[in-house]
């Protein structure tokens, strides 16, 4: 069964003896805005990137490497720079 270790059990009927209320228990509560759950995280981006296996030159990783932190989103915005002056059809 599936069921949540941090669900309460219902068993009670007296309030005063419900378990104290943890930051843990805070932490894994789910959150409602009226009967909409609210979801935690990220929000999900316009557009989505995909996941690939691609084959570069090593020359060519290791410069963008080299380039430091964030070199993955500047080889995007190289490739979508690209694209901007050929066209594919």
């Amino acid at each position: 069964m599936n069921v949540s270790k941090y669900a309460m059990p219902t068993e009670w009927t007296d309030p005063d003896d419900a378990p104290p209320l943890t930051d843990e228990f805070f932490e894994h509560a789910n959150e409602y805005v009226g009967d909409k759950l609210v979801r935690r995280g990220r929000p999900r981006a316009g557009s989505p990137k995909l996941s690939l296996t691609v084959r570069y030159d090593a020359d060519v990783v290791q410069a963008f490497k080299a380039t430091g932190k964030g070199w993955q989103t500047r080889m995007n915005a190289a490739l979508k720079d690209w694209l901007k002056s050929h066209s594919l059809m």
